[in-house]
């Protein structure tokens, strides 16, 4: 299950993390991320302990979402060592993830 993060831990719980990290740009009144969300929650089920994966409101973080130039949501964007590796934008299916993050583990 995602955890949420904010402007405020971001830091602590993306850059600072010793796994990959598979963040989820999302407002709540976005559909195409209302569609993303069980597949990411799919995911974390099948890659726990090896990968963390965390939601962050871009209505409620502008700080966050700005500063990785997100324009579009949703947008993914996998960490490993604290830098963005891979970017996704819109909903995709399973398929179009499990070969990015299997790349960074």
């Amino acid at each position: 299950m995602p955890i949420e993060v904010s402007d405020k831990n971001f830091e602590d719980e993306v850059i600072k993390s010793s796994l990959p990290v598979l963040v989820d740009f999302w407002a709540p009144w976005c559909g195409p991320c209302r569609m993303v969300a069980p597949v990411i929650e799919k995911l974390s089920e099948k890659y726990k302990g090896k990968f963390k994966f965390v939601k962050l409101n871009v209505d409620e973080n502008p700080k966050t979402g700005g500063a990785y130039k997100v324009m579009s949501i949703p947008t993914l964007l996998f960490f490993k060592s604290g830098k963005v590796e891979e970017t996704v934008i819109g909903a995709v299916p399973e398929s179009a993830l499990i070969p990015k993050m299997d790349g960074l583990l």
